[in-house]
């Protein structure tokens, strides 16, 4: 396993959830990223990896081989890749990604207006 794949594979195994973005939950620098990012402040979530690839090369291009996704943001939960922004939005806004977290036992406060 190459360096790259073995951070991605020790950030899955240390943290619940993983979000590959461009900038930090703080900062998002492209729009795909602040949304996902929203979702999570939506859900009060507010304790979750964010990793900037824009700040790495290698393991930006690194992500998208690990997880045979060609886009940024990448959303894991408890290791298990989720999607992108797209996956994730329709999601949450279903309510399956709700569903999953409860699955998976990680608390949050669903502030979605109805």
């Amino acid at each position: 396993m190459s360096s790259v794949n073995e951070r991605i594979q020790s950030d899955l195994d240390s943290n619940d959830i993983v979000l590959y973005m461009k900038g930090s939950k703080k900062l998002p620098q492209c729009g795909f990223s602040a949304t996902v990012a929203a979702v999570f402040e939506r859900l009060g979530i507010t304790e979750y990896k964010d990793v900037n690839v824009l700040a790495d090369q290698e393991l930006r291009e690194g992500i998208k081989a690990f997880s045979e996704w060609p886009t940024i943001p990448q959303l894991y939960i408890k290791g298990e890749f989720i999607g992108g922004c797209d996956i994730v939005r329709d999601m949450y806004q279903s309510g399956e990604l709700q569903a999953l977290l409860k699955e998976k036992g990680i608390a949050f406060t669903d502030e979605k207006a109805a």
